[in-house]
């Protein structure tokens, strides 16, 4: 049985001597902080020219990320922000936090994915963004969606670094913001630290003074604009850049030993795999069964076996999460949540999103995955996978 390099110590990290030098640089200038220094300027211009953008806003997390970009499409209390049932809670708390409500819509059954029929359906008139997830690193396409109604989409990328639609566009920059995270389980990592890309040079400013407390910089101490304090350190921002110029070759490692299960487990009957191997980040290698296979029996035997793989990756759907069905929002409210018409309150709690509760419950394995798994180690998971199938 093997041990499996994990994200949570340097076993499955590419953190090294390029990240030692970018601290000390740092703590040798001894200027900490991004207001003044130069390394979180630089992450941004090299994040920018990456994706081929113009603007790029570093910001503390990738929950903070997102939510300069919910404060960059400015919604009004009570608008709503259509979003997915299947991602971390940091996708939706930027929405509320906006005074804005999150609309959930259902899921495309094998890849989790925003259903593009059911965000349309979803649509009301008071839309006023689509907050897509790429989920586990393959592509949301909601282009078409976004365009018809005529409102921005925000691309949650926090799991998909350089993941890309069908057409080649990079995941990020289809929309009118994307969003990425550097939280120590991703792709690449500072600990914690965001990044919000863009074209529009409105939204860009708007971010910007979001993330700094609403203050220009310029020559005046005045505050121009509602904002936090968002900013991204030196110390995260000179690691960051260590990271970024890595990725590349974390994602050409990860989808070479993808390719290597995909092929290995494409005979297997019941058994769902992505499709698109080249354009999928890989953030977890996501499987889906078919019945009578349930994710929990599969994911029992595979954990048996001392293989890193869950059921389900959510305990339960956000929408039936109990901060959204049951908790307070602000205070002893639940606003923003109470705000629309009777006739549009959003719709929260089982049954509400259906094919999503089915995949969180039955359907849905995750197995985690990493640039150090060696052949040797997708071998020994592809077997497992094979047995717990089949057995």
């Amino acid at each position: 049985m093997s041990s499996f390099p994990s994200m949570a110590d340097a076993s499955g990290r590419t953190i090294g001597a390029e990240e030692l030098a970018a601290v000390s640089r740092v703590l040798q200038s001894g200027m900490l902080s991004s207001v003044w220094g130069t390394e979180v300027r630089a992450l941004e211009r090299e994040m920018a020219d990456r994706h081929g953008v113009s603007h790029a806003v570093a910001a503390s997390s990738g929950t903070a990320a997102l939510h300069l970009a919910v404060a960059g499409v400015a919604p009004d209390p009570g608008d709503e922000i259509i979003t997915s049932p299947i991602t971390d809670f940091g996708t939706v708390a930027p929405i509320l936090a906006q005074n804005a409500v999150p609309v959930f819509a259902d899921v495309d059954p094998y890849t989790g994915n925003l259903d593009p029929a059911a965000v349309a359906a979803a649509i009301g008139p008071r839309t006023r963004a689509i907050l897509a997830v790429h989920l586990f690193g393959a592509a949301a396409d909601l282009r078409a969606v976004a365009a018809a109604a005529g409102v921005p989409l925000i691309e949650d990328c926090a799991q998909a670094w350089l993941s890309r639609y069908p057409d080649g566009t990079l995941a990020g920059t289809a929309g009118a913001i994307g969003c990425f995270s550097l939280q120590q389980w991703k792709h690449i990592t500072c600990g914690d630290g965001g990044l919000a890309i863009t074209d529009d040079p409105v939204l860009a400013r708007r971010m910007r003074l979001f993330a700094d407390k609403g203050w220009p910089r310029d020559d005046a101490r005045r505050h121009v604009s509602l904002g936090l304090n968002y900013r991204m350190t030196e110390l995260a921002g000179a690691v960051a850049r260590a990271q970024l110029a890595k990725l590349p070759g974390v994602l050409a490692d990860r989808r070479r030993t993808a390719r290597r299960l995909v092929d290995a487990l494409a005979d297997l009957p019941g058994v769902h795999l992505p499709a698109d191997v080249d354009a999928h980040a890989w953030w977890l290698f996501p499987v889906v069964l078919d019945p009578p296979l349930t994710n929990h029996e599969v994911a029992g035997k595979l954990a048996a076996a001392g293989i890193p793989a869950r059921a389900g990756y959510l305990q339960q759907p956000l929408h039936c999460a109990p901060a959204l069905t049951e908790a307070p929002v602000y205070g002893a409210s639940r606003f923003p949540l109470t705000v629309p018409p009777a006739d549009r309150l959003p719709a929260y709690g089982p049954g509400a999103c259906p094919v999503a509760e089915r995949m969180i419950e039955r359907t849905l394995l995750v197995v985690d995955w990493n640039e150090r798994y060696t052949d040797a180690h997708v071998d020994e998971i592809a077997q497992a996978v094979r047995t717990a199938v089949t057995s």
